[in-house]
C-alpha cells in the first residue's frame, strides 16, 4: 500500500492539504524547450510523486533528443501521445501561436491539460480557445508565481488578516500576465472589467546577465520600463513596473508591496496596527538550511512571521530553487485535480483574464490612452 505524501498550499483563499495516496501521477509533456525541461526535470526527480510517461515534438530530431534525455517514448502527434500513454494530465509547453491548437486537440481527445502561459497570444486567440474548450473544465494554466515560497508566505499573511482588507498591490519583478496574476491573487478580485493606464520610458542600463549566462557587457544600453496603473474597481488597484530583462538583470531589485486597511507588506517587512495605539513592525523570516554549521544541505525549510510558521517547503531534501518549488507544487495540485481529489489550481478562465489585462497594458503603453477591458465569456 502506498504511504500518503502530503503538501499544504493555499489556493483561492483556502488552505488545501494535498495527499497523494494513490501512487505517482502519470504525466506527459508536449514541447522540448527550456520551459518543458522544468516539468521533465521535476517529474524525473520525484518518482514517488510523478511518472513521466512520454513526450511529443514537432520534429523527429527533437523527439529523438527528448527521448534520450528523458528516457521516455516520444511521438510527433500530441493526440497520439495521449491515446497511447494515457497520462493523467499532459503539459502543453509549446510556442504561444501553436498552443491553442495543441490544447484544443488534446481536450477533444479527452485529456486533462496543464498549459503553459499564456494560453493564447492575443485577445482573439483567448476568445477562440475559451469557446473551444473553456466550458469543459479540462484545462489548467501553469501560472506558478503565487506558489513561490516568498509570495506564498505573503499570501498566507494577507489571507490571515495581518494587514486587514487588501486594497492595492505594486509589482516590480516580473512581466505581464505573471504580475497581473499576483495582483489579482493578493486582492482576490474577480474577472470583471479593468481599466489600465500605461506609459513606456526609455533610459540607459547595463545588462550584465541573461537567462543562462553573464553577457560581459559593460556599456549601458537603452532599456524600456513600462509603468501602469490597473484599476480593478471597488477601490482596488495595482501598480505595474517592469524593465526589460528585469527577471535576470540583478541591477534592478524585485519589489512587491501589498497594502491593506490595517497596514502593508513591503518585500519581507510588515507594518500594521496590532491593537489600539500600537503600530508594530515585523519581518517574514526564511529559515534556510545549509548555512554556517547546518549540515542538512542547502534548502529552504520554512518562512515565519512573528514566530508563527506560515509557509513550509513541501519538498525539503530535494534542493529545489524557488521557481522549481512553485512549479512542483503546481504539478502536484494539478495531479490532485486530475484525479478529482482536489480543486482546480489555476483554471483557464484565470489564465485568460490575466493575459487579457496584460494585453491591455501593452495596448495602453503603445497608444498612450487608457484601455478598459470588456466582460469576456470566461467571466
Amino acid at each position: 500500500m502506498d504511504s500518503p505524501r502530503s503538501l499544504t498550499v493555499r489556493r483561492n483563499g483556502n488552505i488545501v492539504r494535498m495527499t497523494a495516496t494513490a501512487g505517482p501521477v502519470s504525466v506527459a509533456i508536449v514541447g522540448t524547450g527550456w520551459r518543458a525541461e522544468f516539468f521533465a526535470k521535476l517529474a524525473l526527480a520525484m518518482p514517488e510523486l510523478f511518472t513521466l510517461v512520454g513526450g511529443a515534438a514537432r520534429r523527429q530530431s527533437s523527439a529523438d533528443e527528448i527521448g534520450r534525455r528523458w528516457g521516455v517514448p516520444t511521438f510527433l502527434d500530441p493526440v497520439e501521445l495521449y491515446r497511447r500513454q494515457r497520462p493523467e494530465f499532459i503539459v502543453s509547453s509549446v510556442p504561444w501561436e501553436a498552443n491553442p491548437g495543441v490544447v484544443t486537440a488534446l481536450v477533444e481527445a479527452g485529456a486533462k491539460v496543464l498549459t503553459e502561459t499564456p494560453p493564447a497570444p492575443d485577445v482573439i486567440g483567448l476568445q477562440q480557445l475559451w469557446n473551444a474548450v473553456g466550458r469543459t473544465g479540462q484545462v489548467q494554466v501553469a501560472e506558478q508565481y503565487l506558489m513561490l515560497p516568498g509570495h506564498a508566505a505573503r499570501l498566507e499573511a494577507v489571507r490571515s488578516g495581518v494587514i486587514g482588507t487588501p486594497t492595492s498591490v505594486q509589482v516590480s519583478s516580473t512581466h505581464g500576465y505573471h504580475a497581473v496574476s499576483m495582483m489579482r491573487g493578493f486582492l482576490e478580485v474577480d474577472r470583471g472589467p479593468v481599466t489600465v493606464s500605461a506609459r513606456p520610458f526609455v533610459a540607459p542600463l547595463v545588462d550584465p546577465l541573461r537567462r543562462d549566462a553573464w553577457t560581459d557587457e559593460a556599456d549601458p544600453k537603452n532599456a524600456m520600463t513600462v509603468l501602469a496603473t490597473v484599476d480593478f474597481g471597488d477601490g482596488r488597484s495595482g501598480l505595474y513596473d517592469f524593465t526589460d530583462n528585469q527577471w535576470h538583470n540583478q541591477l534592478r531589485f524585485r519589489r512587491i508591496l501589498i497594502r491593506g486597511s490595517l497596514g502593508e507588506i513591503s518585500d519581507e517587512r510588515v507594518v500594521r496596527l496590532a491593537e489600539p495605539h500600537a503600530i508594530v513592525r515585523s519581518e517574514l523570516h526564511r529559515y534556510q538550511l545549509g548555512h554556517d554549521l547546518n549540515l542538512d544541505g542547502h534548502d529552504t525549510e520554512h518562512i515565519s512571521l512573528d514566530g508563527r510558521v506560515i509557509y513550509r517547503n513541501p519538498f525539503v531534501g530535494k534542493r529545489l530553487m524557488d521557481d522549481e518549488i512553485a512549479i512542483a507544487t503546481l504539478m502536484v495540485a494539478t495531479g490532485e485535480w486530475a484525479r478529482d481529489a482536489g480543486p482546480a489550481p489555476y483554471p483557464l478562465a484565470d489564465g485568460c483574464q490575466d493575459h487579457l489585462i496584460s494585453l491591455a497594458i501593452d495596448e495602453s503603453a503603445a497608444s498612450g490612452l487608457p484601455v478598459t477591458t470588456g466582460v469576456q465569456a470566461w467571466a
